[in-house]
């Protein structure tokens, strides 16, 4: 990793010295400093990628540390129960805590933070990959990631065990006495979304007369999921469940087979993932997985702040458990 840069570096590239640099990042040029050579130190700041050493300037004025919470979507519970369990965690340690949602979902974010002086210690992130970090976490910033991939560059990884969820998932409905299955996928590119296609497919893959019969990806609301799983249903093979990978792709599956003249679960048993509060707003209720979303939270921030005291970090992988209710029964005689 290439040194990284530092304020003397700002000052030759833009020909100031350093206590110019000093007072134009701290946002203290005006009247002291002309605005070009301000522009001057900004734009050098930035194509050198510069931010102040945080940690030490913390030390040396005193001030609360700050993490960025950076989620793919704010209207979603999942993250905002994450969201509270990390601020909780924040909280007990005084370390304020910005919430940010990637206006590019789970692609590259943009830095919301775009001038040198932004006051950021670490960056807890959920539900992307790394890399798509970059100019959130760069320069050595520490960044721990839930829900993600682990390695690729993270201080550190906190996962729900998708697999054993998914695996939970499968087992149960197999256990009912369905061979055909259609999965109703989130149309999301994702290490969590991958891992729960992978795992189904081994499962069924493990019983010589199962098989998954159609598989529809969907955008992850009501809406998509009631689209995608009226498709499945209409593919040959009828398949007698429905796996869906996420609680809101489950209900909208349930108006779909609603719609059909299905009767849930007589006809088609319907299960979901993470146990947001629809599965149980909802008749019959939702057999889905439980996610401790707030838990997740919590245990990332704690890693997070591992991670600024200089303490290794890995991955941590929290258990997840199988609610069952009244979405799921013996597969129909037929």
């Amino acid at each position: 990793m290439p040194p990284r840069p530092t304020s003397r570096d700002v000052a030759e590239r833009a020909g100031v010295s350093q206590a110019t640099v000093s007072l134009v990042l701290r946002d203290r040029w005006h009247g002291r400093v002309s605005p070009a050579r301000a522009v001057a130190v900004r734009a050098a700041a930035r194509e050198l990628g510069y931010r102040p050493n945080l940690a030490a300037r913390s030390l040396r004025l005193g001030r609360t540390r700050t993490a960025l919470v950076v989620v793919p979507a704010l209207t979603n519970e999942f993250f905002a129960r994450m969201h509270a369990g990390a601020a909780r965690v924040a909280g007990e340690d005084d370390v304020g805590v910005v919430l940010y949602s990637s206006p590019a979902g789970i692609e590259a974010a943009p830095d919301p933070f775009v001038s040198a002086e932004a006051t950021l210690d670490g960056v807890l992130a959920s539900s992307m990959a790394a890399g798509a970090l970059t100019a959130l976490s760069g320069n050595g910033l520490p960044l721990v990631m839930l829900d993600s991939e682990p390695g690729g560059g993270a201080a550190a990884t906190v996962n729900p065990d998708i697999a054993t969820g998914m695996r939970l998932v499968t087992r149960h409905l197999l256990g009912l006495g369905h061979r055909r299955f259609a999965h109703i996928a989130a149309d999301v590119d994702s290490w969590t979304f991958g891992v729960r296609a992978r795992v189904l497919a081994g499962e069924l893959a493990a019983v010589p007369d199962a098989r998954l019969v159609a598989t529809e990806r969907a955008p992850i609301d009501v809406r998509g999921g009631l689209a995608a799983a009226d498709r499945a249903l209409a593919a040959p093979g009828g398949a007698t469940a429905l796996v869906c990978d996420d609680d809101m792709l489950a209900v909208g599956s349930c108006k779909a087979a609603r719609r059909r003249g299905l009767r849930v679960p007589d006809d088609v048993s319907v299960t979901g993932f993470d146990d947001l509060t629809v599965a149980t707003a909802v008749e019959p209720e939702l057999t889905t997985v439980h996610l401790p979303a707030e838990e997740l939270g919590a245990a990332g921030m704690r890693a997070l702040l591992a991670a600024l005291r200089g303490e290794p970090g890995g991955t941590t992988v929290l258990p997840v458990s199988l609610a069952v209710r009244a979405s799921t029964a013996p597969a129909p005689t037929r």
